[in-house]
């Protein structure tokens, strides 16, 4: 154990899986729904991958310090915090639809007097304008979002330095693998309420599902999560946004979160509802929202098995880096199906091999980075990881969304199926000037024969 021998862990990892995956729901629940509501609202389709990547760019800041707070501090308390966090920010979409659009409120200002400031004489679009924009909804969908980024940060660095307390090196692996899978497996199902509730219900229902479960996550962390961390000095500098562990490992593991995190959750998310939509494919007679839920439920489904047996087989093994590269490959496989993608089974087909890819690597390359991190930075260094891996989804619906409209979905998919290729290079460039190997040994320092 790394960490301070907490009683009965695996009760403590039933509760962080648990935990994580009820707030998940508020992560995937946006996703069907914003980008068709956009142009509902009016929201252009840059606007839109604004409020979708906008959590990712605050985690860019929040990571850093949400690392080295559970290395100075723990993990309990920025846990539990942080989910409730998010589950606040869940609510703050039901907010966002019960808000009238600036379109709505012209005809209100048409009818009402001037105004005027002092010498300055003020007609109703000018008085009214500035008061649209406050409580317009793409306005409270960003909040929300920056919310979700903060109590993300905390979540996402304490859960995996849990798991690193928690584990040795013939554990490791498998135990990321469960947490990354709990952390995961509730965005699929957010899918599910995003895109099929609110195509039977209503938006304002799937939201208030999501906001209601993402608030029971925080009172399960606070029943059953136990302080597990060795903290360190906490009379040290104050914690800045750029604290982040620069050392190879954690660099190397971060970059290969880049990539990864850029074609998957920036870029296939992000731009799956419109290409159904081109495409005119429909599961069970769904409209796009719905079948993009679907779809990318199936994606989230696939990499949480493949998160088990990815962690559970690098355990086994003298080495973690073959069963990293492999998945990389099936994710490099993944998208160039997607690339030729025109019907529900290539479609399928596609969906599950980069779902394999995802989930297969992260288990493993979690383990790797704590088998290579000494105790008193795995906080930092989960930071790093994060702060990458944030870059790239952030990048993702940003670069994705305008050039989709330009060039079309194939040869941005085709892009996205070197990400992975480039990503295993890394890994092997990282490890070898780390270790001296390209395999490494599943305890640091050690190599395998």
């Amino acid at each position: 154990m790394r960490g301070l021998g907490v009683e009965r862990p695996p009760t403590v990892l039933l509760a962080v899986i648990a935990s994580t995956f009820f707030v998940g729901f508020g992560g995937g629940v946006v996703f069907p729904i914003l980008p068709n509501l956009g142009s509902v609202l009016g929201i252009s389709a840059f606007m839109v991958g604004v409020i979708l990547s906008a959590n990712r760019w605050v985690r860019l800041v929040a990571n850093a310090p949400a690392g080295a707070l559970v290395d100075r501090y723990g993990t309990r308390t920025p846990f539990v915090a942080g989910l409730f966090v998010e589950g606040i920010a869940t609510l703050g979409y039901v907010v966002a639809l019960a808000l009238p659009s600036a379109a709505s409120l012209r005809p209100l200002a048409a009818s009402l007097p001037s105004a005027s400031v002092g010498p300055v004489a003020l007609g109703p679009e000018q008085w009214v304008t500035p008061i649209a924009l406050v409580v317009a909804p793409e306005t409270w969908f960003l909040l929300a979002r920056v919310l979700w980024g903060i109590g993300s940060a905390a979540v996402f660095a304490t859960a995996y330095t849990i798991a690193a307390d928690l584990s040795d090196s013939g554990s490791r692996g498998t135990n990321m693998g469960v947490v990354r899978g709990g952390i995961t497996m509730g965005f699929p199902v957010g899918l599910v309420i995003g895109g099929v509730v609110s195509a039977l219900a209503g938006n304002v229902a799937a939201f208030v599902v999501a906001a209601a479960f993402a608030l029971t996550a925080s009172l399960v962390a606070a029943r059953y999560v136990p302080e597990t961390h060795v903290t360190g000095d906490r009379s040290g500098d104050a914690i800045k946004p750029w604290d982040v562990d620069t050392t190879v490992p954690a660099v190397t593991v971060g970059l290969v979160n880049f990539g990864l995190m850029f074609a998957y959750i920036g870029a296939l998310f992000a731009t799956l509802v419109l290409f159904l939509d081109a495409k005119d494919i429909s599961l069970f007679g769904l409209a796009p929202q719905g079948t993009s839920g679907l779809f990318m439920a199936g994606t989230v489904l696939s990499a949480a098995c493949f998160m088990l047996v990815g962690g559970r087989v690098s355990d086994t093994r003298n080495s973690r880096t073959p069963v990293l590269l492999s998945f990389l490959v099936v994710s490099f496989a993944g998208f160039l199906l997607l690339a030729r993608a025109g019907s529900v089974e290539s479609l399928a087909l596609a969906c599950v091999c980069i779902g394999a890819g995802q989930g297969g690597t992260s288990g493993p390359m979690m383990a790797l980075l704590a088998d290579l991190t000494p105790d008193e930075r795995m906080g930092r260094a989960s930071g790093t990881n994060n702060v990458l891996g944030d870059v790239g989804g952030g990048l993702g619906p940003l670069v994705s969304l305008p050039l989709v409209d330009a060039v079309g979905f194939a040869p941005i998919y085709a892009a996205c199926a070197a990400l992975p290729l480039a990503a295993g290079v890394v890994l092997l460039v990282g490890v070898r000037r780390e270790t001296g190997t390209f395999l490494p040994g599943r305890a640091a320092g050690e190599t395998s024969h």
